[in-house]
């Protein structure tokens, strides 16, 4: 059988967000933003029809999860160092000493330890590989996922597929 990699890196799959990197237990960045990117590529098998799937799926779904990320603050739901509050008003952030608030609308809570372009790439696969019947019936053999906050600087998280009869295991 045939394979080939589909590489998906179109404009719209983007956004922008506001982040702050933690570095220890008493050193963080100031918060700022960024416009990613996100790449990502499908290690297939061709079909006898000459493809393995329509892209526009796949298309379809990353621009969701940006759309869910962008023009929000991206708080790291599972750092060790930020303890994260959602009261009435908003959520706060507890870093250290400080006390950084935020309206609820305005913020997305991941289930990441950073809030970094490689914890972003892992997250993104994650998402990718929800439903592994799907990625199956795809006849994806791999993915690899880049997110980029700006030319020349970026994270990748990839997935390949075990061998035919051993059951897959997911990123956690």
């Amino acid at each position: 059988m045939r394979t080939a990699t589909i590489e998906l890196h179109k404009e719209e799959l983007g956004f922008s967000a506001g982040h702050f990197t933690i570095f220890s237990a008493t050193d963080r960045e100031h918060l700022h933003g960024h416009n990613y990117q996100v790449q990502v590529g499908f290690y297939i098998l061709i079909a006898h029809n000459g493809m393995a799937f329509d892209y526009r799926f796949y298309n379809t779904k990353i621009q969701a999860l940006c759309e869910k990320l962008d023009r929000r603050f991206l708080l790291a739901g599972q750092s060790p160092y930020l303890r994260i509050e959602e009261t009435q008003d908003g959520i706060i952030a507890h870093f250290n000493t400080e006390k950084i608030p935020f309206l609820k609308r305005d913020v997305v809570i991941l289930p990441i330890v950073n809030a970094t372009i490689e914890e972003l790439s892992h997250w993104f696969l994650q998402q990718l590989l929800r439903n592994i019947k799907e990625i199956t019936r795809h006849s994806i053999q791999g993915i690899t996922v880049r997110v980029a906050n700006g030319p020349g600087q970026s994270g990748v998280a990839e997935w390949k597929a075990l061998p035919t009869g051993v059951e897959p295991v997911l990123p956690p």
